[in-house]
């Protein structure tokens, strides 16, 4: 039987016109792998509403793993997150005009969850593949980290045995003609999520090596 993996994408934010997270899971839509089907769902960038609709997609598709991915303008590498934390402090507005200091996410929730993703082995097969890759030890504090922490307490408030966790991407080359940020073509996004994907679906116990650290 055929494991399901279920990413998420959030729509574009802070004046772009794209979101690389939300192309590259587009290209993954319906996607069969080996013993892999992959669904897809796409979020809005705006606090609660969406935990909410990740949380309906849950609900609706069963997966075995959930894995939702945003973008991280300014990085140079695909980077598994290793931790969500309790907290919004939004620099900027979400798409519907919230902007919440220092509130927790979710009153009855802990400090911070752990990614159950296969980090370390993600990153390590990401670089065996010629992408470059890092785990993370910070999701921020706007709506990527919100998701990532709504999932995990959706998750584990309702028993869901599901692997969970999130993975930034950097911006795509068209999103930088101006500024000169660093990028990554989407074709290499599509490829390290597919990676991703395989990985967090067969792979039972994390390798304990260093995988980066970015602050």
């Amino acid at each position: 039987m055929k494991k399901k993996v279920l990413l998420t994408g959030f729509d574009p934010f802070g004046g772009d016109k794209v979101n690389p997270a939300l192309e590259a899971i587009k290209q993954l839509d319906g996607k069969n792998m080996e013993g892999i089907h992959i669904v897809t769902q796409q979020v809005p960038t705006v606090f609660h509403e969406s935990i909410r609709i990740a949380a309906e997609a849950i609900e609706r598709e069963k997966p075995d793993v959930v894995i939702c991915v945003g973008q991280a303008g300014g990085r140079t590498q695909i980077t598994p997150e290793r931790v969500a934390i309790n907290i919004d402090d939004a620099r900027i507005p979400d798409n519907q005009h919230n902007q919440p200091i220092d509130d927790p996410i979710a009153a009855d929730g802990p400090a911070a969850y752990w990614s159950t993703l296969p980090i370390k082995t993600i990153t390590r097969q990401l670089r065996e593949a010629g992408i470059p890759a890092a785990v993370s030890n910070t999701a921020g504090t706007f709506v990527c980290n919100h998701l990532f922490y709504g999932v995990m307490h959706h998750l584990a408030k309702n028993n869901i045995s599901a692997r969970a966790g999130f993975i930034h991407v950097p911006y795509i080359p068209e999103q930088t003609t101006e500024t000169g940020a660093p990028s990554m073509s989407l074709e290499t996004i599509v490829k390290a999520l597919e990676i991703a994907v395989s990985v967090s679906a067969t792979t039972e116990k994390d390798l304990v090596e260093t995988g980066g650290a970015l602050h």
